[in-house]
């Protein structure tokens, strides 16, 4: 699941270390901290506004132009008031960012989330269907290596939207590293519709629960709402993506010497066997039952979404019922050895593995806990800043500042890969902020998870980038020389994607 495991000391070009996600957001911790002691408190006044969704009358509560005002003291001067070490009233403090994040404002429920639906989709993981049947699509795909390349590019898209793949393309990067080659390809396309496809799809996705749920929630959306834009949005982009991987794939074939991988290759051109496309998979009835399982839930989870406005906890609850389902198939039809006891096991290692990302989100709550916390109403540093950063975007056009939007996010990117973090910790600046420019919460969302994706193909932070070209034996030098007009191609069309949004009111 994309972006949801923090990983610890990621290295690139040999001898450089990437901090850890956790060290680089304690450095924020202490900027945050040192910025209580030199910036003034502000606060706003808010105001309800009501709009139309789907023919029902909604109301929300907005940030009201101009009201800005700083906190002063009897004698008419603003307040600063900085940040103690330690606060032994349950307030805010600096060493207290850690546990005030988990407790404080939405993390919980978050974090919650977070933890039901990796369980869920542990239990689908632990039973191989999904693996089956990707491999089995390998199998009979041999010979017909044109066709693979889009079928496998879309699949691989849909997952990174539906379940937020990332981590787990990283095993078929392994197999389809030497099918490419021994096919006359490179592993340049095997990380392309493995690792990128999955980004692709998990930048544009309609229903992501790890970084399009939780924004919306943030922001004070209904969670997956504007669906019907961003499926076209995923439709274009996986096209578009599909489409320069086969153009490059027909360049390699014509020519091969001149992938950037063709030296490094040559490890790939010595195996004489496609390692685990034989050997010890089988797909049967009750893999095709499982792959149902996880098709009747998406449905279920649009249909709640779209017609009965189910949220967080519906949603994680509904995914919790397709790991039951799922771990209930495997014990019944013994996949992968499944038996029952396993269920438990996968849904403790399934939310084991999103404990970094829920951390992040704690850290990154803990973050406006030390600015004061994200209360528009109530004077604090946060709110101050978030004035700021509306003046100097003062005068700009509604479109000009939902670019800016989105490149301000993907270069946030580079220092907080995880989704549900980098959402934790911008969302609550960016949404109020949208109110101010005249852009719609909705595209401020819609600039955050394409700003969080696509750069996810470049920044050497990135762990799963890291793994899938350290399985490709590709360097991550040598991996930039190629990706940047790619990338260059798919941030163009998000920019353009943007701009549409705000024309349309989105």
């Amino acid at each position: 699941m994309s972006e949801k495991k923090v990983g610890g000391l990621k290295s690139f070009n040999k001898g450089f270390h990437v901090p850890d996600t956790y060290i680089i957001i304690f450095f924020v911790v202490v900027i945050a901290a040192i910025l209580t002691y030199m910036i003034p408190k502000g606060y706003y006044e808010t105001q309800d506004v009501t709009y139309m969704m789907k023919g029902v009358e909604k109301t929300r509560t907005v940030i009201k132009d101009g009201s800005f005002q700083y906190l002063t003291d009897d004698a008419g001067k603003v307040v600063t008031e900085g940040v103690p070490l330690f606060s032994g009233d349950g307030g805010p403090g600096f060493f207290n960012y850690m546990y005030n994040g988990i407790v404080g404002g939405s993390a919980i429920e978050i974090i919650a989330f977070l933890m039901v639906v990796g369980g869920a989709f542990g239990i689908m993981i632990k039973t191989g269907a999904i693996e089956a049947g990707l491999i089995g699509l390998i199998r009979k795909a041999r010979g017909a290596e044109k066709l693979l390349i889009p079928v496998l590019f879309v699949l691989f898209s849909l997952g990174g939207a539906v379940f937020g793949m990332g981590e787990e393309a990283l095993p078929f990067t392994m197999i389809l590293c030497p099918l490419f080659v021994a096919v006359g390809y490179d592993t340049v396309i095997a990380v392309l519709v493995t690792y990128v496809a999955t980004q692709i799809g998990f930048g544009t996705s309609w229903m992501n629960p790890f970084s399009v749920g939780i924004a919306q929630g943030i922001a004070g959306l209904d969670v997956f709402s504007g669906a019907g834009f961003r499926m076209a949005m995923w439709v274009f982009f996986t096209v578009l993506g599909c489409g320069m991987t086969m153009f490059y794939a027909a360049r390699i074939k014509k020519n091969p010497e001149i992938s950037i991988a063709y030296k490094t290759d040559q490890y790939f051109r010595d195996q004489n066997e496609n390692t685990g496309i034989d050997e010890g998979h089988s797909f049967g009835i009750g893999h095709i039952l499982v792959l149902l399982t996880l098709v009747v839930t998406v449905i279920w989870v649009i249909w709640g979404v779209m017609v009965n406005g189910y949220y967080m906890a519906e949603i994680a609850t509904q995914f919790f019922v397709m790991g039951i389902v799922s771990g209930i198939i495997g014990v019944i039809f013994k996949l992968n050895d499944m038996k029952l006891n396993d269920i438990a096991v996968s849904f403790k290692n399934g939310a084991k593995d999103l404990i970094g990302a829920a951390l992040v989100v704690a850290m990154a709550q803990g973050i406006m806990q030390v600015l004061g916390g994200s209360d528009p109403t109530t004077p604090t540093v946060i709110n101050t800043i978030l004035y700021g950063i509306s003046q100097a975007f003062a005068g700009l056009s509604g479109a000009f500042a939902a670019v800016l939007m989105y490149l301000f996010q993907s270069v946030f990117n580079f220092f907080v890969v995880s989704g549900s973090g980098q959402a934790a910790i911008t969302m609550p600046i960016m949404a109020p902020l949208a109110d101010l420019l005249g852009v719609t919460r909705q595209t401020s969302v819609l600039a955050f998870q394409l700003g969080d994706a696509l750069t996810n193909l470049i920044v050497p932070t990135s762990g799963c980038l890291i793994g899938s070209l350290a399985i490709a034996r590709i360097e991550w030098s040598s991996w930039i020389k190629f990706m940047w007009k790619f990338l260059g191609v798919l941030m163009i069309c998000a920019i353009i994607t943007v701009l549409i949004a705000v024309g349309m009111g989105f």
